[in-house]
C-alpha cells in the first residue's frame, strides 16, 4: 500500500509543479497573428522571402514587412484585406502597423 500512496503523492505534486510552471512561462501570442494568417493565399511558397504564409504574416504584424505585394501569389483583394483588418486591430499598446500595398 506503500508504493500506492507514495506515487500518488509524487503524482499530485508534479502535476501541480506542471500547472504553476505552465501560468509561468506561458507565451503571448498577437491574435492578430492568426487572422493575418487566414487573410494571406495560404500557398506557403516562400516567394516572400519568409518562411510561409506564417512567417510573412509574422513580418506584417512585426512592422518588417513594408509592402504586401512581395507576397507574389497574392491579389489585390488579398492585400485590401489585410490592410482593412489592420486599420481595424491596432497591435494591443495602440501602434497601428504602417504597411502598405
Amino acid at each position: 500500500m506503500t508504493p500506492v500512496i507514495v506515487l500518488s503523492l509524487m503524482g499530485l505534486i508534479l502535476g501541480l509543479g506542471l500547472a504553476f510552471a505552465s501560468d509561468i512561462f506561458k507565451v503571448e501570442i498577437d491574435e492578430r497573428l492568426e487572422k493575418v494568417t487566414d487573410l494571406l493565399p495560404g500557398l506557403n511558397c516562400g516567394a516572400c522571402g519568409y518562411p510561409g504564409c506564417s512567417g510573412f504574416a509574422e513580418g506584417i504584424i512585426d512592422g518588417k514587412v513594408e509592402h504586401l505585394s512581395d507576397c507574389k501569389p497574392g491579389k489585390d483583394e488579398h492585400y485590401d484585406a489585410i490592410l482593412e483588418y489592420l486599420k481595424d486591430h491596432p497591435a494591443p499598446d495602440g501602434t497601428v502597423t504602417n504597411v502598405q500595398k
